[in-house]
């Protein structure tokens, strides 16, 4: 059980459906971080761009942006996340992936789909949480909309870090904000938030604001507008000792979602 991760965010312009251009820039981005870091996270949609064009952009699971991925991880021996547009038989997903260096992989489909872009209307929504685990912590990957259901987001598998990545646009970036630092305060979790910066192809503008908060709502790290790729290194000693001091999470309801 490592006592640290290392945490790397990859906040980016994105090529709009033009997943070759997108997997060349990330590999620029991502080159001479072997061994400088255990985790890196990329964007929702990182190789198109978030987009409706689900039937001619979409890929298998063993297509080219999968082969990336696991090229990636396996090169930089980390683990490398972000969601693409994926098809499994008639039905299209807004998947991400957990791809580790020995090429195993877990997935989890976006359980809440942007209706006001009719993002439902294309995708199929997930039905399952994804907690996964890497060097001994737990960590629990999610998807841009999904940050406004605490519900969905409740560290009810006591997790240590909760991560989102997005296309969140910039006229409602104070609530992404605002909603990052709302998740780690009352799950008591690290909360790592991922945004692309730029414009797309339908007009949208992102500010980016990739953001990094502590498990007292503290921002450890904010980036605005600019690409950046940062690395962090956040401490499970620190995360149990708060929890020991404040053992809000015992105290916590017990709810049950049910999926439709």
């Amino acid at each position: 059980m490592a006592e640290k991760i290392r945490i790397t965010t990859i906040q980016s312009e994105l090529v709009w459906e033009d997943v070759e251009a997108n997997l060349a820039m990330f590999s620029l981005k991502l080159a001479g971080l072997a061994g400088k870091t255990d985790v890196v996270v990329l964007p929702e949609m990182f190789s198109t761009g978030f987009s409706m064009d689900a039937h001619r952009l979409a890929e298998p699971m063993d297509g080219r942006t999968m082969q990336w991925l696991a090229k990636q991880s396996r090169q930089l021996g980390a683990v490398v996340t972000g969601s693409f547009i994926a098809t499994e038989g008639a039905r299209f997903y807004n998947r991400l992936v957990w791809m580790r260096p020995d090429g195993s992989f877990d997935q989890y489909d976006k359980r809440h789909l942007f209706s006001p872009a009719s993002e439902h209307e294309t995708y199929t929504a997930g039905k399952t949480k994804l907690v996964t685990e890497w060097l001994g912590w737990k960590i629990c990957p999610l998807i841009c909309y999904d940050l406004r259901f605490p519900a969905w987001s409740r560290n009810v598998e006591e997790y240590d870090i909760l991560m989102y990545v997005a296309n969140w646009p910039d006229r409602r970036s104070h609530h992404w904000k605002s909603l990052l630092v709302a998740r780690a305060i009352e799950n008591q979790c690290y909360v790592v938030g991922v945004n692309r910066c730029g414009s797309d192809g339908v007009g949208f503008h992102y500010n980016g604001d990739t953001t990094i908060v502590d498990f007292g709502g503290n921002t450890l790290h904010q980036v605005a507008g600019a690409e950046e790729v940062f690395t962090i290194s956040l401490s499970k000693e620190m995360l149990f000792d708060y929890r020991s001091s404040l053992q809000f999470l015992a105290d916590r309801d017990e709810i049950e979602i049910f999926v439709r």
